[in-house]
């Protein structure tokens, strides 16, 4: 006779940032619930724990990047990750957390079945012999806590004489822990978060950094230190001054987002001035730091305390903005003729989205195409019942719109068992005019546009790039528009829950 399958109500697929407040989130607000997290890795932390490249940090402030319901009391606010790590793991403590993860179990498929209103997950465990074996289990509602980056590996160009090149070349996504660059030359390919991290932090123990890119960046210079929130942390109780600064800081990030976007050429001008005061170098702002594109049609850099700016400064660091013609066994030659000498090249070219974590998935038979479905609030996809994706914010901390993602999935689960549902799925209710699920041009993201689910032209199929307007709809908004659920609402109708407002 047949095992029964294990069955959880709720399945968290990644123990990073996300997975720890989702598991946090479930075991609080559904305590009934049986869950689990499966994490493909053998430890905690994700990104922070996967990433170990000199001087890896958050782009954020820490204060929107924790958990809401867990305070940052460091004292930097834009904080190194190994304190990111250590905070992760300290939320992961709660038993109730940590005794629901299952480490190095990768998800490999999903099925789901409207007759048993469940999902057949397909696993890959790993023993600590490092064998694997394949086992099964259902769950009644699957939750995508893993992100949307290819953590195998990640977006690897051809350079041409690559191979030519007698010097080390280092990938960020694996930096070996031995590598020794002190006082030799090297060069850094990208200007993206990781380029500009790297920059500063490796030019204190290299003879020089040079940061190799294509076409110019914005990078702006942010304080290390909140000093707002340090004298809230002075005068309010810990969980007071924390949602304090956060509230702070939200606000400022929207405005000079929505400054950004509205009024770009100010927002240039702004940037711009900042980046000149710091250099005193109007020349070298104007080939490598004015770009043609506007603040925020691609992610926008930040450089803590100016460390940037200050390595630029120093001479030990340098921009060339120019493309690269070949690798030559001692460097890098580049369109204009220019060599650059290196003993140690590191491609930080980006980062490879991958949906669903790579697992693939089939409703009722049938194979998930997300690239013909839709995004609903930012976290479901048309036609898929029972599941959710967490997705953070490009404009401004992950964890805001995660932790609300979170919030309306436990909000969502307790709707159904409300209204005797099994199961829902969000459902379009006519034409709208298609737009890529993120709204940047970074290559990162153009080159996965039709891998991912598309975004309408109104609410709830958008992907909003905004905290103040999502806070409400996740956490009253009307849980019922635009979803399908697998029963009628029972004769007797329920009280009505005066949360629910239409949003």
């Amino acid at each position: 006779m047949d095992t029964p399958l294990e069955h959880l109500d709720v399945v968290i697929v990644g123990a990073g940032l996300s997975g720890i407040g989702a598991a946090y989130r479930v075991s609080t607000e559904l305590p009934g619930k049986s869950f689990a997290v499966l994490e493909a890795r053998t430890a905690i932390g994700g990104t922070w724990d996967l990433f170990r490249y000199p001087g890896v940090r958050s782009d954020s402030d820490m204060f929107t990047l924790g958990y809401p319901f867990r305070p940052w009391t460091e004292a930097k606010s834009i904080a190194d990750g190994s304190s990111i790590l250590q905070y992760i793991r300290e939320t992961a403590d709660d038993p109730r957390i940590r005794e629901r993860i299952r480490f190095s179990t990768r998800l490999v498929s999903a099925s789901w079945s409207s007759t048993d209103a469940r999902w057949t997950l397909e696993l890959d465990v790993t023993d600590d012999g490092g064998t694997v074996g394949r086992r099964r289990l259902t769950c009644g509602f699957l939750y995508l806590c893993s992100g949307y980056y290819n953590y195998d590996h990640g977006y690897e160009p051809s350079f041409p004489g690559s191979e030519s090149f007698q010097g080390e070349t280092v990938r960020p996504q694996f930096w070996p822990e031995d590598l020794d660059y002190a006082g030799k030359r090297v060069v850094v390919i990208g200007s993206g978060a990781t380029a500009v991290t790297l920059v500063p932090s490796m030019a204190k123990d290299a003879a020089h950094v040079t940061m190799l890119q294509r076409s110019p960046t914005y990078i702006t210079a942010v304080p290390s230190r909140d000093k707002f929130s340090d004298a809230a942390r002075r005068h309010l109780p810990a969980g007071i001054a924390h949602h304090v600064a956060r509230a702070k800081n939200v606000l400022f990030t929207q405005a000079f987002y929505q400054l950004c976007r509205r009024r770009p050429e100010i927002a240039k001008k702004l940037i711009r001035t900042q980046t000149a005061r710091i250099l005193g170098d109007e020349k070298t702002v104007q080939e490598n730091f004015t770009p043609a594109y506007n603040p925020w049609d691609q992610r926008l850099c930040v450089a803590p305390s100016a460390d940037f700016f200050k390595a630029l400064k120093s001479g030990k660091a340098s921009v060339v903005t120019d493309t690269i013609d070949t690798f030559t066994p001692t460097g890098i030659r580049l369109a204009s003729g220019q060599e650059l000498e290196a003993d140690v090249v590191v491609p930080a070219t980006g980062l490879a989205m991958l949906p669903l974590g790579g697992a693939t998935f089939t409703v009722d038979g049938q194979a998930v195409d997300l690239g013909d479905a839709w995004v609903y609030r930012g976290l479901m996809v048309s036609g898929i019942p029972n599941l959710a994706l967490c997705v953070g914010y490009t404009n401004a901390s992950w964890t805001l719109r995660a932790d609300l993602s979170s919030r309306y999935v436990c909000r969502l689960i307790k709707y159904l068992d409300r209204h005797g549902y099994r199961y829902g799925a969000p459902a379009t209710d006519g034409a709208m005019t298609t737009r890529p699920i993120l709204d940047l041009t970074s290559g990162y993201v153009q080159r996965a546009v039709s891998a991912f689910p598309k975004q309408g032209d109104r609410h709830p199929w958008t992907m909003r790039q905004n905290y103040l307007l999502d806070a409400p709809t996740a956490l009253r908004g009307n849980l019922a528009r635009n979803m399908v659920f697998d029963a009628p609402a029972p004769s007797a109708a329920p009280a009505p829950d005066l949360q629910e407002i239409h949003a």
